[in-house]
Order: structure tokens, then C-alpha cells, then sequence
């Protein structure tokens, strides 16, 4: 019964309950009725801004490194024991944070 626990199988078991909820889903939605209204912008009833939020993806990518750099540091620090030879490392990956932060 165990492994019916292990990720392969769960993922093999989880990917048709996920469709049959999919289905059930648009059959409880009904038909769709495309209006103009429907294809607009909302904006809590201002008007809608023409230029983008937050220009290119360099701020995602900034924050994206900032936090795979934390977790894998803390992942490799909590894996091992603190001692001595560990200080190296704890310094490179708090100069690498301070460095993201700054951008």
C-alpha cells in the first residue's frame, strides 16, 4: 500500500482525478456567451492603463535569484553541521544576498 504513496504513482493517480474534476467543473459552468463587456478591461471602474506595471522581467528575475540563492543556502547549511569550515560558506551566501539586494 505503500507505494501508492511514492511521487510517480501519485502523480499517475492524481492527473486523471484532476481531469474528471476539470470536466465536472465545465459542466457545472453551463454554455459560454461571449459579449463585448466580457472582453474589457476592468479596473475598478477607472480607466484601464495603457503602459505595463512593471516593465521587462528584470525585478522578477531579481527576486527569483534572491530566493533560490536563500533556499539552496539554507538547504546545504541545514544539511550539514555547523563547524568551523562552514564560515566560508555563510559569508559567500550572505555577500551573495547583499548583492541581490542591491541589484
Amino acid at each position: 500500500m505503500e507505494i501508492l504513496l511514492t511521487p510517480p504513482f501519485a502523480f499517475l493517480i492524481y492527473i486523471p482525478l484532476v481531469l474528471l474534476i476539470v470536466l465536472f467543473g465545465k459542466l457545472l459552468a453551463g454554455p459560454e456567451k461571449p459579449t463585448e463587456l466580457k472582453d474589457t478591461l476592468y479596473a475598478s471602474g477607472e480607466e484601464a492603463s495603457t503602459s505595463p506595471a512593471a516593465p521587462g522581467y528584470r525585478p522578477f528575475f531579481l527576486i527569483a535569484f534572491f530566493f533560490a540563492v536563500l533556499h539552496l543556502g539554507m538547504l546545504v547549511i541545514g544539511t550539514g553541521t555547523f563547524s568551523f569550515e562552514m564560515v566560508p560558506f555563510l559569508a559567500g551566501l550572505i555577500l551573495a544576498l547583499v548583492a541581490l539586494l542591491l541589484g
